[in-house]
C-alpha cells in the first residue's frame, strides 16, 4: 500500500471516526471535483450489482477517514478505496475500483505492468490539476436520485 500503513479496520477503534457500515467496499471521493464526481456517477452506472458504496470527502465521515489515514481532511489528493478494512490510495486504489466493475473496465489491471511509483506520479499529476482541467461543482455531489442507498453521509 502507498501511504500510511494501518491494521485492517483500524478506523473502528478511532473515536474520531463515526460508525459506518463497512461490509461493502467504499469509495471516498472529492464531491466538489467534476472529475471525481463524474467517476462516482460512472461507478453507479457500471456497478450493476451495487458492489460499492460512495462517500463524499466533504462529509464529516469523509473528513474523519482522511484524517485517520494521515491525509489532509480538505485537500483531497487521492480518492480512497476502503475494502475489507484496508485502504487503497492513488493508482492502486483506482485499479482495484475498475477491476471490481468487471469487463471491460477490469482491463485497467494491465496498468500494473508499470511500477507503482510511475503510476502514482501520473496519478499525482492529474490530482494536482484536476480542478483546473475538469472544473469544480458548485454543490457537493452527495447522491443520485434513485441511488441514495449507495451513498454514505
Amino acid at each position: 500500500m502507498n501511504g500510511p500503513v494501518r491494521e485492517p479496520f483500524s478506523y473502528r477503534h478511532d473515536r474520531e471516526v463515526p460508525f459506518f457500515p463497512d461490509n461493502r467496499p467504499i469509495i471516498v471521493f472529492d464531491g466538489k471535483c467534476a472529475l471525481c464526481s463524474g467517476f462516482a456517477r460512472f461507478v453507479v452506472r457500471h456497478d450493476r450489482d451495487g458492489h460499492f458504496r460512495l462517500l463524499a470527502a466533504q462529509t464529516p465521515l469523509g473528513a474523519a477517514i482522511y484524517t485517520h489515514y494521515g491525509l489532509h481532511p480538505t485537500d483531497y489528493q487521492t480518492n480512497l478505496l476502503i475494502e475489507n478494512g484496508r485502504v487503497w490510495l492513488k493508482s492502486e486504489g483506482s485499479i482495484r475500483m475498475f477491476e471490481r466493475l468487471g469487463f471491460p473496465w477490469s482491463l485497467a489491471a494491465a496498468g500494473r505492468v508499470f511500477p507503482r511509483p510511475i503510476r502514482d506520479r501520473l496519478y499525482d499529476l492529474i490530482a494536482r490539476n484536476r480542478l483546473r482541467w475538469f472544473g469544480v461543482r458548485e454543490v457537493c455531489f452527495l447522491s443520485m436520485p434513485g441511488h441514495d442507498d449507495r451513498f454514505l453521509a
